[in-house]
């Protein structure tokens, strides 16, 4: 019953905690729901004149023709595994972090709280909509004038930051003190904006090692609700603190995580009428094998 976003996200996850590999069965129902969306911001963008729009052309005429007659890739009744592994998660009762600074190690919330954090990244590609809205709500029930920490938010895209912008998070961002970064990677690439060397930080990008975020530094990976939470406290919560401020993005979750789905947005709906595939895409789109 996973969305594709979520899937994407433990699947992204995975690749940096050491796995060769991840595949997470999905039904049809969010992969034609997540599909139907791209087709439609697909069009959007070569209506703005994004890339080569014949190669867009393609891409879309590809998932129109799989839309026509979806189906998946599954496994053989008779595979067999090297091993299997089941995980309860009824029995995870706490976040749980990577610890500084490497991506397998981990430890409940519980076992590291009270640590003093000076920085906070919300962002990379491990991040959607919806984490930014808990952040945000987060954020706005905040008591103090001003935060204890250094916060950076990046949204993966420029959409998400428009959407973000007129929903009005951006401006709940900026009266937190947050320093708002330009869409795409910010801190997770390492090349680019840095933290202060040292310095203890809760990321929820893809990485903590070492010297990646600054130079010298210690970054706890972390889900963006608990990154905001210790933006606020300027240290990691307990448990219970962490639940109390939970219980306030619980109560609104219904709106807080919605996807962004480009179908259901009328901008997007009606750029995206307008364009037309032309046949010899569609042509050259059933050449290519899936």
């Amino acid at each position: 019953d996973l969305k594709c976003e979520q899937a994407f996200e433990l699947s992204d996850a995975s690749a940096e905690r050491s796995a060769a590999g991840c595949t997470i069965k999905l039904n049809k129902e969010p992969v034609i729901e997540y599909l139907q969306s791209n087709v439609v911001m697909l069009k959007w963008m070569i209506s703005e004149g994004y890339g080569d729009p014949r190669t867009l052309e393609r891409r879309i005429a590809r998932m129109e023709d799989w839309l026509a007659n979806p189906h998946l890739m599954e496994a053989d009744n008779n595979a067999e595994y090297a091993e299997i592994i089941e995980i309860n998660m009824d029995e995870i009762k706490e976040p749980i972090l990577a610890l500084p600074n490497d991506p397998d190690a981990s430890a409940l919330l519980s076992e590291v709280a009270g640590d003093k954090i000076d920085e906070v990244f919300i962002g990379s590609c491990m991040t959607n909509i919806g984490h930014f809205r808990a952040a945000g709500k987060l954020l706005a029930d905040k008591k103090s004038a001003t935060l204890p920490t250094r916060l950076w938010v990046s949204p993966p895209t420029k959409m998400d930051a428009a959407q973000l912008s007129e929903e009005g998070y951006y401006s709940t961002f900026g009266t937190a003190g947050a320093r708002m970064e330009m869409p795409g990677c910010s801190l997770c690439m390492g090349n680019q904006a840095r933290v202060e060397p040292g310095c203890t930080v809760v990321s929820t990008s893809t990485r903590n090692f070492p010297n990646r975020l600054g130079q010298g530094s210690n970054v706890y990976l972390a889900s963006a609700e608990l990154a905001a939470i210790a933006s606020i406290e300027g240290k990691l919560p307990t448990v219970d603190e962490y639940m109390k401020y939970m219980s306030t993005v619980d109560a609104t979750a219904g709106d807080t995580y919605r996807y962004l789905n480009f179908d259901e947005l009328p901008e997007f709906v009606e750029a995206s009428d307008k364009v037309e595939i032309s046949d010899e895409m569609r042509e050259a789109a059933k050449k290519l094998k899936f």
